[in-house]
């Protein structure tokens, strides 16, 4: 039985992704072993030769495969391609839209509640664009990402411990008299490695040393670097129904394709009770209200209604509690924005090179994580978000994705190898919204075939497939992500 044959669950969403003459090419259609050899074939570089123009003709990608966001679904390709409104919204609907829109742009002082610990005074400052943040030249401070940390052992809630006088985040900037938690250094170490072909590449990892910290740090300190993620499609992906999420997942791979992903379940503050992980690198977060207070409270030292508390308090005077900082219309009004940002649509659908592209992507098992169509369900005061046929690349599972990319730091059920899988709609237009965005969790990777290099665990088969095709294939494979 063939590769494609065994991981059912794949080829079932794929089938009408893989163009017949591509499923002969690999053996698919004979019951031959679809081998990396095959898969190189010498045939398929040569874009003039009968295999490969007989490959990308046969059948074109549905029109619907555009419309990544369904309804939502926006045509802009410019460096404002991830601010848009969903165009399905109601006049009210748009007027909460922007009223968050403007508080998301709004620059934070003291005065207005930023403080006395931060990262950045403003969302915009780290979603620059609404897009990827990126790490910072050697040398250079933190700008648009930042520093989880932790202990060893569970907080009362199920989550990792809390590091003393430093909290869960690594807050780099204070407000007077208060000292910035720390600082940060970060350099960079090279590995070399080469392509089937011999064709040479060279991978970066950041290793992050905590400088002048404002009190003793643990030795058994764990840290976990996480860049700015892209805000489109959120609300999407929060109307999702968690049995759809429940269904893909497959904790002991019972299914024998080499995937296990599983569902993160986490703590909801808002509900005081446990509930399935959909937002962050490792689905730590159940909801966009609790995710959005987070960030104005680890990010920008604002209190809420959600999280009261200043991440110093006990440690400084001027951290004492005190009142809400920002109002839960406010609150609600910039996670309806979150909600309520439309995605761009794919382009170049039809293109030779991403239709060949596209067949190869789920041909080495990429779809295996990287859903590509799901439906959404109701998600409650946002209907433009409710019952639409999306795109977003994504099961929303965590899986092992190899030593390599480990942060070795537990969230919840993740252990330290575990991540979600990264929705890949509007990835072609990462660095057109932010040319320096980098990619992965920590932002190593500078560009879509290094984050697909650094790749293990789960991903690893489908990994070394890619390394060893021919540049042509390579090439149309990240023709096709530049068209998502």
């Amino acid at each position: 039985m063939s590769y494609l044959a065994r991981n059912a669950r794949a080829q079932q969403r794929i089938l009408h992704a893989v163009p017949l003459a591509l499923l002969v090419l690999m053996g698919c259609a004979d019951g031959n072993p679809a081998t990396p050899d095959t898969l190189t074939d010498s045939r398929l570089v040569d874009s003039s030769s009968t295999s490969f123009n007989a490959l990308v003709r046969v059948g074109p990608v549905p029109e619907s495969d555009a419309l990544s966001g369904g309804e939502t679904t926006v045509f802009d390709s410019s460096e404002a391609a991830f601010e848009q409104s969903s165009p399905n919204l109601t006049a009210g609907e748009l007027a909460i839209h922007d009223e968050g829109d403007e508080v998301f742009e709004q620059v934070f002082t003291p005065a207005t509640g930023a403080g006395p610990h931060l990262n950045n005074p403003s969302c915009e400052g780290c979603h620059l664009g609404d897009g990827r943040g990126e790490l910072p030249a050697q040398g250079q401070p933190l700008v648009s990402m930042l520093l989880r940390l932790s202990i060893p052992g569970t907080a009362g809630n199920g989550g990792p411990m809390p590091v003393p006088k430093f909290g869960g985040q690594l807050q780099t900037i204070g407000v007077p008299p208060v000292q910035g938690e720390a600082g940060v250094a970060v350099r960079y170490e090279f590995t070399d490695g080469h392509y089937g072909n011999g064709d040479r590449f060279a991978l970066r990892r950041p290793v992050f040393q905590l400088t002048t910290p404002h009190a003793p740090l643990p030795a058994s300190l764990m840290v976990s670097p996480r860049v700015a993620p892209p805000n489109v499609g959120l609300g999407l992906l929060e109307a999702i129904p968690e049995r759809t999420i429940a269904r893909l997942a497959d904790e002991y791979d019972r299914d024998g394709d080499g995937i296990s992903g599983r569902m993160n379940i986490v703590f909801d503050d808002i509900a005081q009770r446990r509930a399935l992980g959909r937002f962050g690198v490792k689905a730590n977060n159940p909801s966009l209200r609790q995710q959005t207070a987070g960030a104005f409270n680890g990010d920008m030292g604002i209190t809420t209604s959600v999280f009261k508390a200043e991440s110093c308090q006990g440690v400084y005077p001027a951290c004492a509690a005190h009142a809400a900082e920002i109002s839960d219309e406010t609150l609600a009004a910039v996670t309806f924005y979150v909600q309520t940002l439309g995605v761009p649509a794919r382009r170049n659908i039809n293109n030779r090179g991403v239709r060949l592209g596209q067949a190869l992507f789920f041909a080495l098992g990429c779809g295996g994580c990287h859903v590509q169509t799901l439906r959404t369900g109701e998600l409650a005061g946002v209907p433009s978000a409710s019952h639409q046929v999306i795109h977003p690349y994504t099961d929303m599972l965590v899986h092992d994705m190899g030593p390599g990319l480990s942060d070795d730091r537990p969230d919840f059920l993740a252990d330290g190898r575990e991540f979600r899988t990264a929705p890949l709609w509007g990835v072609g237009l990462t660095k057109v919204v932010n040319p320096n965005a980098t990619f992965l969790h920590d932002g190593r990777a500078r560009d879509l075939a290094e984050a697909i290099l650094w790749h293990g665990g789960e991903a690893e088969r489908s990994r070394d497939h890619f390394r060893r095709l021919p540049q042509r294939l390579r090439e149309a494979l990240l023709d096709f992500l530049d068209s998502l």
